[in-house]
């Protein structure tokens, strides 16, 4: 916030006459305007489509203003300020749907180049008309920061304490639970620590979930992003390389990495057969790191308005990075960008400007967001995904050996209850030569099918069974995972 607050006070020094900020957060932005207009000494006025022009700071000796709420008749009431004067437009991308008074706003940016007024444009999504993008100045206004959530709960707890209510919490409680909070938006926040103290009239470390769950309902509705909690049962049977690899960098985004000089890691690409676990890894490294799990669904990226989906693919990253550190997971990229090449023909260059925007982001992104892509048919691929300095590496996850097949056989029998021990997991894992870890899974489904309809218990011949009516993707695709496989030798680091 300090950063923002930094440049947003370079630009009013410098005389910019429009300022285009993103947030959805009007009163915390009123809050920061206000200091602004103080230290400079510009009155603050403040215009929306319901109350009209009005003045929120300022000398009492000024003029009165008309309390015009026509979008036209407030820029020409603007013109007329003497006073040097900071004026916020609120939700104003409703208005600059129409052509006159997007030629007003220019108009009035020309005028206002001679004097000390700065007209800031508040709206919680960024439209700017094409006659604009040479006039006007962008900022994302940042989420609250760590520093900015404290804060609030210190307040929080004040007010709590005063109420007579209990606050039952650690140092590191309070950290676990402020960290929960990130992402959330001041107003947010207070609404699910509010939320947590009316359940039971205190404030404790068992809230920390209640605050999660908060937040996966605010990213639910962005729509965007998926929300996925800590799942136990996200458990990957061998790929040891792969772990051993993420195990190495369990605390890479502590502090204590920091000082010691280690770059946080960037990323992982899992390219590899299907059903053999990628998806599963993505969950499984929010598990093993404590971190939050995003799911970037491509598909929700592409609007139909045009401007819509560079829109969607900002917005997905500004929400990411306000719950960093955190994972992001992108499954099977390459069906969202594989038409990137051809979009200036299909899509007037849609595909290609999202993809590029992606891509930027990743190369150039400093807030703490691990991206986990992963990926079926790397001839989708756009080649400029692959280089270096877009992930920290690429991984060919294979079909599993006999030995991790043994893994997968006794995760999948205990996950549904069974004793890994009352079966001849050697016999299982040579007669499941070829199959996926998805495979295998449905396997035992089906043996517990055919168990349930004979009114008996789970056994090793029903498990065989279910193996001898199954043709493994390595048989219908032999040619597919072939290619694959030839790509990934020299390409790519082997998971197992």
């Amino acid at each position: 916030m300090r950063e923002f607050a930094t440049r947003l006070d370079t630009l009013v020094r410098a005389r910019y006459p429009l300022i285009y900020l993103v947030s959805w957060e009007e009163t915390r932005v009123s809050q920061i305007l206000r200091e602004l207009a103080g230290r400079h000494g510009k009155q603050l006025v403040t215009w929306s489509s319901v109350r009209g022009l009005r003045r929120d700071s300022g000398p009492r000796t000024a003029p009165p203003l008309e309390p015009v709420t026509s979008a036209l008749d407030a820029l020409a009431a603007i013109g007329k300020l003497t006073e040097p004067s900071l004026v916020v437009l609120d939700d104003f991308h409703h208005e600059l749907g129409e052509p006159v008074v997007v030629r007003a706003l220019r108009e009035l940016g020309q005028q206002l180049k001679s004097s000390y007024t700065t007209v800031i444009v508040l709206s919680p999504v960024l439209k700017i008309p094409v006659e604009l993008e040479k006039d006007i100045t962008v900022l994302d206004v940042p989420l609250p920061d760590y520093a900015d959530l404290l804060e609030l709960l210190r307040q929080i707890a004040l007010v709590v304490r005063q109420q007579g209510h209990t606050i039952d919490l650690s140092k590191p409680d309070i950290e676990r639970l402020v960290r929960a909070a990130q992402g959330l938006t001041l107003g947010e926040a207070e609404n699910a620590f509010a939320r947590a103290i009316a359940i039971d009239e205190r404030l404790d470390a068992n809230d920390i979930q209640l605050v999660l769950e908060e937040k996966r309902q605010v990213i639910r509705k962005g729509g965007l992003l998926e929300y996925f909690a800590a799942d136990d049962q996200a458990k990957v049977g061998g790929l040891d390389q792969l772990k051993q690899w993420l195990h190495r960098r369990t605390r890479a985004f502590s502090d204590e990495a920091r000082q010691f000089g280690l770059p946080e890691p960037r990323g992982l690409l899992l390219l590899g057969v299907q059903g053999c676990g990628k998806s599963l890894t993505a969950k499984a490294i929010a598990q093993e790191w404590s971190l939050p799990l995003l799911r970037l669904d491509m598909g929700r990226i592409f609007g139909s308005l045009m401007g819509s989906s560079e829109e969607n693919i900002r917005r997905a990253i500004r929400m990411a990075e306000g719950v960093a550190p955190v994972v992001l997971w992108i499954d099977e990229i390459e069906k969202g960008l594989s038409g990137s090449k051809s979009s200036g023909e299909t899509d007037g260059g849609t595909g290609a400007r999202v993809f590029g925007a992606l891509l930027t982001w990743m190369q150039e992104k400093t807030a703490p967001v691990f991206v986990v892509a992963t990926a079926n048919n790397i001839a989708d691929l756009p080649p400029e995904l692959l280089r270096k300095g877009r992930f920290d590496e690429i991984f060919f996850v294979d079909l599993p050996s006999f030995v991790e097949r043994m893994e997968i056989w006794s995760i999948h029998l205990r996950r549904r209850e069974r004793s890994a021990e009352a079966f001849d997991l050697g016999r299982l894992a040579d007669l499941s030569d070829g199959f996926s870890g998805a495979e295998i899974e449905q396997a035992i489904v089906s043996g517990l099918y055919q168990a349930f309809d004979e009114r008996s218990e789970l056994s090793q011949a029903h498990l065989e069974s279910a193996l001898t009516e199954t043709r493994p993707l390595s048989v219908t695709m032999q040619e597919d995972i072939a290619r694959l496989r030839d790509w990934a030798r020299t390409r790519a680091r082997p998971a197992s």
